[in-house]
C-alpha cells in the first residue's frame, strides 16, 4: 500500500507551485463546467513578494501526496484585517481539491487545524479567498452551469467530504440568471428621477476613464457594504489589484456609476464571461490562449453581473430604480442571450428579494462552513 504523506509546501518555489496548480487538473478531466484558474493566478497568490494580502496576514499551502501523485490540497489563510474588522480570530480554508476519499480530506484539515492551534484561531470558515473579490463558498446545487468568472466549481462529492470533517453550513450564497427584463415602469421612474437633476448616470467607453474613479469606488464599497456580515477591507493596494483584475476582462459599457449632485451614490460592475476561452486555453496564455481571451470578449453571450451596490442615503430616493434601470439596459445589448446576477448573501434578504422581483432564478448555491476549534 502507498504510504500517504501531508506536505506543507514552499511558497515562491516554482516546483511546488507547479504541484499545487496541477491536481484539479487531473481531478476534472473531461469535466464540461470546470474552469481552470486565470493564467498566472495561483503563481502569484503563492508568492508572497507579488501579492499585497502577505503584507498584513499570512497563509500555507498543503498537499497530500501517495508516492509521488497529488490526492489532495488546501490553503490556510489568516487574514489579520478580516479578523481586526470582526474583532474574533478566524481562519479561511481555501483551494480545497481532493480524490473522493474521506481520509485523505481529513488530512488535510487537520493540517490546517493544527496551524490554526498554534496561532490561537478558535474558528475556521470557508472556501473563503485572499480578496474580497474571490469566489466564495463550496458548490452544493447547480453542477450542471458554467460557473460566473472567478467564482468556484467543484464536485458534488466535496460536499460530503467537508462536512465528515466536522464542519457546518454557516450561510449560503445564490447566484442565477436574468430570464426575463423588468416591468417597464422601472424605466418611467428612472427617466423622472434622472429628470429631477439630482442623480446622474456616468458612462464608460474605455478602462483609463474608470482608473481615474476608483479611489472613489472604493471608498463608496466600504460604506455600502462595511455592515454585511462576509465584509473585510481591503488595503489600496488590494483594491488596486482588484480592480485590475476585474478590468482586465471588463468592457467598459458593462460598468456604470450613479452619482447624486457631487457624491458617487451606486454603481454595477458587469463584465463578459470568459470561462469558455480560459477552459480552451487550459489556463495559459501561451500559445493560443490570447488569442481566445479575445475572441471570447468579442462572441460571450453571457454577461456576469458581480456588483450593484448604492449607499444607504441614496436608497428611497430613486437611486434603486436608477440602478435596476441601468442593468436592464446593459442586459438588453444584442449579443447578450443571459446574465447572471453572481453571488447574492442569502442573510441580504432585501437584495435577493429584490433580485427575486426583477426576475432572477437562482440556480446555483455556494455554501459557507464553519468550525469550532
Amino acid at each position: 500500500m502507498t504510504v500517504m504523506r501531508v506536505r506543507l509546501l514552499e511558497k515562491a518555489n516554482p516546483k511546488d507551485i507547479s504541484s499545487f496548480n496541477s491536481l484539479p487538473f487531473e481531478l476534472y478531466k473531461g469535466n464540461r463546467f470546470w474552469v481552470p484558474p486565470f493564467p498566472g493566478s495561483i503563481e502569484k497568490i503563492m508568492t508572497p513578494s507579488n501579492h499585497p494580502f502577505y503584507a498584513h496576514s499570512e497563509a500555507d499551502f498543503f498537499l497530500v501526496e501517495a508516492g509521488n501523485k497529488a490526492i489532495g490540497r488546501i490553503a490556510v489563510i489568516h487574514n489579520r484585517n478580516y479578523c481586526r474588522h470582526h474583532q474574533e480570530e478566524i481562519g479561511f480554508f481555501y483551494f480545497f481539491e481532493c480524490i473522493n476519499e474521506l481520509e485523505v480530506a481529513h488530512s488535510l484539515f487537520s493540517a490546517i487545524e493544527e496551524w490554526c492551534g498554534e496561532r490561537n484561531i478558535k474558528i475556521i470558515t470557508g472556501p473563503r479567498g485572499f480578496l474580497r473579490s474571490d469566489g466564495i463558498g463550496l458548490l452544493v446545487d447547480g453542477f450542471d452551469y458554467l460557473p460566473a468568472v472567478g467564482v468556484p466549481y467543484n464536485l458534488p462529492y466535496y460536499q460530503n467530504l467537508v462536512e465528515n470533517c466536522g464542519f457546518v453550513k454557516s450561510h449560503d450564497h445564490y447566484s442565477g440568471y436574468l430570464d426575463r427584463h423588468p416591468d417597464p415602469v422601472i424605466h418611467k421612474i428612472a427617466e423622472k428621477v434622472l429628470a429631477r437633476g439630482n442623480f446622474k448616470i456616468v458612462n464608460f467607453t474605455s478602462v483609463d476613464q474608470i482608473l481615474e474613479w476608483i479611489p472613489r469606488i472604493d471608498e463608496v464599497e466600504h460604506r455600502a457594504f462595511s455592515n454585511n456580515p462576509s465584509f473585510f477591507p481591503s488595503t489600496a493596494e488590494e483594491f488596486e489589484l482588484l480592480s485590475r483584475n476585474i478590468l482586465g476582462i471588463a468592457d467598459p459599457r458593462f460598468i456604470k456609476i450613479i452619482k447624486h449632485n457631487n457624491d458617487v451614490a451606486g454603481f454595477i460592475v458587469a463584465y463578459l464571461n470568459i470561462n469558455r476561452a480560459i477552459q480552451r486555453s487550459k489556463g495559459k496564455l501561451l500559445p493560443l490562449g490570447w488569442l481566445y481571451f479575445l475572441m471570447e470578449k468579442r462572441n460571450s453571450k453571457i454577461l456576469d453581473i458581480n456588483g450593484v451596490g448604492l449607499l444607504p442615503e441614496y436608497q428611497g430616493l430613486g437611486g434603486n430604480a436608477l440602478l435596476y434601470a441601468e442593468l436592464d439596459k446593459v442586459t438588453r445589448l444584442t449579443r447578450i442571450k443571459k446574465a447572471e446576477i453572481v453571488q447574492v448573501d442569502e442573510r441580504n434578504l432585501r437584495s435577493k428579494a429584490d433580485m427575486e422581483n426583477l426576475g432572477v432564478k437562482f440556480s446555483k448555491t455556494h455554501r459557507t462552513y464553519i468550525k469550532s476549534l
